[in-house]
Formats: structure tokens, sequence, C-alpha cells
């Protein structure tokens, strides 16, 4: 039975949050947390408190199942583009520069690793 959590509203942009993503996605947890924990980038530290989130729903979900045997793996993530902040800078000659102060929306579904069944 796989188990959900959901980041919203991360003020970082989404382009940064994706290439996380793209890391541990369909990797196994502890690879991930462990990717996660040393990475140098500055998303990663809110990225790997929501796979631990996910893990403990999942732990929620099957109540008597132990999480450290569980072999789970981390079956899907997904980066969408959150709400978009306008702001304007000053620029030269009287004139203004737009800038966009982007977010982003994070969901990781967590799932047990599936055995070939021969």
């Amino acid at each position: 039975m796989e188990a959900i959590a959901k980041l919203r509203n991360y003020p970082t942009s989404p382009t940064k949050m994706r290439l996380l993503a793209d890391l541990i996605r369909g990797k196994e947890v502890d690879q991930a947390l462990n990717l996660l924990k040393f990475s140098t980038k500055h998303p990663s530290v809110p990225l790997e408190k929501l796979l631990l989130s996910a893990i403990a729903n999942w732990g929620q979900k099957n109540e008597g199942e132990d999480v450290a045997d569980a072999n789970l793996i981390v079956k899907t993530i997904f980066v969408d583009g959150g709400r978009m902040l306008k702001r304007m800078l000053p620029a030269p000659q009287g004139r203004a520069y737009r800038q966009r102060k982007r977010s982003n929306h994070v969901t990781i579904i967590v799932d047990r690793k599936e055995e070939n069944k021969k």
C-alpha cells in the first residue's frame, strides 16, 4: 500500500527542485535519504523532511509492518510550479524590471519494492 506526502508553496524555483527530484526517483529510501543528506543544494533539507514524512505515512497506513524491513522505494516524485510573486526592481533611466519569485509543490509517493514473481 503506497503512501503520499506533499510539500506546498516552497519558495524556490521548480527547476532547482527538479534537479534533486531526478536524483532520488526510483531509488531505495535509505539511498535517497543519504543522497539528500549529503547534497549541497539548498532544497535538499525540505525534500529530506518530506521523504521522512512519506515514510512515516507509510508506517501509519501499514500498521504492524516494520518500516526498516519493508524495502521501500521512491515510487513517484514530481515537482509542479506553485504561486509566483511578481516584484519590481529599479532599472536605469527610470524603468523597472519585473522579478518573478517562483515557488513549487512537491509530491512524493513511496511504496514497497516489487519482487519479480515467476
